[in-house]
């Protein structure tokens, strides 16, 4: 669970962020704070992961708490929300390492988008593995997403696709196409081509398991770091 700092000194403006915070899976609402000082006790007395910074308010700004998590060395990621919206206070953000910049007002899709590509950024990041050059240009730098299919092919349906993927989201180990018969009730030639499509797009990994009688089989493992990719088709 992500634990997420709002800063806000806007009363109505904060607890509509913290009712969206609230409402996407994986983040939870550590605290809230009213001014810098306030947001500073907190991360000193608390565990947070990431901090939903507004710019104007009374005493120091925003900005000089981004400045403080990076002197300090922190562990502590932020995403900007404000109606600043000019290019110097954009730019001093980002150079400053805030992972994205929302301006004020702003649609909760966006609000939404903002956390659940933190989320997977988040998970990619904390994988102990080794990654290739290409795994961790598509996350950094949002390239060959362009190879991806734009939509999905002929003969599936969105629907039966979020069947499909909402069943997958449950497992947490390997598992079969007879796994996802099972779960979603199509036959083995429909969730075969599910299950390839998501492979195509890379949000799953595929490996053969020969055994010693008949077909070999095949298991499907969840790639954390792809999930985003999902937004697009469902």
């Amino acid at each position: 669970m992500i634990r997420v700092l709002l800063v806000e000194d806007e009363q109505r403006v904060a607890a509509l962020h913290a009712k969206y915070v609230e409402s996407i899976s994986g983040f939870s609402l550590a605290a809230s704070a009213g001014t810098v000082e306030e947001a500073i006790s907190v991360i000193e007395n608390q565990e947070i992961d990431l901090i939903l910074l507004d710019i104007f308010m009374p005493g120091p700004h925003g900005l000089s708490l981004l400045t403080y998590v990076r002197e300090k060395e922190k562990e502590i990621d932020v995403i900007v929300i404000s109606a600043a919206s000019d290019m110097e206070r954009v730019q001093k953000a980002i150079r400053y390492g805030a992972v994205d910049y929302l301006i004020k007002p702003f649609q909760f899709d966006r609000f939404e988008e903002a956390l659940k590509e933190y989320h997977d950024k988040r998970a990619f990041m904390t994988q102990s593995r080794q990654v290739s050059q290409e795994e961790l240009d598509r996350q950094l730098l949002g390239r060959g997403e362009q190879d991806m299919p734009k939509d999905i092919p002929k003969g599936l349906t969105k629907a039966t696709l979020n069947q499909v993927w909402e069943e997958i989201q449950k497992i947490e180990d390997a598992f079969s196409t007879e796994d996802i018969v099972k779960r979603v009730g199509i036959s083995g030639v429909s969730a075969r081509k599910y299950l390839k499509f998501l492979a195509d797009i890379e949000v799953l990994d595929v490996r053969v398991v020969y055994g010693t009688v008949g077909r070999p089989v095949y298991q499907h493992t969840r790639n954390l770091s792809k999930e985003y990719i999902m937004k697009n088709f469902l």
